[in-house]
């Protein structure tokens, strides 16, 4: 098994020799999606404006963009946070924040869906949000009231702005938006999906990073996009459990996976820990 592992292995190095001087475009990674004020491809942005400013080595937004994301009433989208009262600026703070990775962002390629809406032709659905970023949005708005489940529709848009709908109630955040996945999920019609993966896990996507740090969504989006191709269903599950039947294989080896199958032979497989050893 050794001479098949050690085999195995030189042959992927030489597959990654090669691949490293013929780097393969992924069409999931570093891209914009088609909507209303997104650039057609990323690229560095000097001056994105406060909140945004994380995104500026790589964005899909223009400083024109980052800093309407800002306003209260903003030319954006003619969207207003105020509609059942003034939202404190601890809550609006995460949707400033939420603004700013929807336009910016381009690692949210494997969730790009169609839409069919006059606006955009192109949205996300499911991200998986990481745990903390979900629960610190709620936490910090549970006590500002709203009078809708859904943002993106049924609004009354008659004076140019969105207005709650004729006969609906004013009520608190935590009543409308029980728990935190509920907000998550629910406000931007499955836009995002709730996890319970943590910051830094490399398994969901962070609205929050401190950009010195670098940009750690860059590695989640590899991740979801090799997980997209593998098994297209296999997106469907983000929680550890549905894997259980998967060896555990180390980032590097996740990678190489696609290549390994390719020079594996029949047979030499199997779930050791020092399957992978060799490399």
């Amino acid at each position: 098994g050794l001479a098949v592992g050690m085999g195995v292995g030189q042959a992927l190095l030489v597959l990654l020799a090669a691949s490293t001087v013929m780097p393969v475009k992924d069409p999931l990674l570093n891209i914009c999606m088609d909507a209303k004020h997104h650039k057609t491809k990323p690229g560095p942005e000097g001056m994105l404006h406060d909140q945004c400013a994380p995104w500026k080595d790589n964005a899909c937004c223009t400083a024109n963009t980052s800093s309407e994301a800002h306003k209260d009433q903003s030319n954006l989208y003619n969207f207003n946070w105020n509609h059942c009262g003034l939202m404190p600026p601890k809550c609006k703070r995460h949707f400033i924040q939420d603004t700013c990775l929807y336009e910016c962002s381009p690692n949210l390629g494997p969730w790009i869906d169609q839409a069919d809406s006059s606006w955009r032709r192109e949205r996300i659905l499911h991200v998986p949000l990481c745990k903390e970023d979900c629960e610190e949005w709620w936490e910090d708005c549970k006590d500002y009231v709203t009078c809708k489940e859904n943002w993106h529709k049924g609004w009354n848009w008659a004076t140019g702005t969105n207005r709650c709908p004729w006969g609906s109630m004013c009520r608190p955040f935590s009543q409308v938006f029980p728990r935190p996945k509920d907000l998550c999920e629910k406000i931007w019609s499955n836009s995002y999906k709730y996890t319970t993966e943590h910051r830094g896990s490399g398994r969901c996507i962070q609205m929050w990073f401190d950009p010195a740090q670098g940009n750690p969504n860059v590695v989640v989006a590899k991740y979801y996009a090799w997980k997209k191709r593998s098994s297209p269903a296999g997106m469907e599950d983000v929680t550890p459990e549905a894997d259980k039947a998967v060896c555990p294989l180390p980032w590097s080896a996740l990678v190489l996976l696609p290549l390994a199958l390719v020079v594996v032979p029949e047979g030499a497989g199997g779930c050791g820990s020092h399957g992978w050893g060799s490399l």
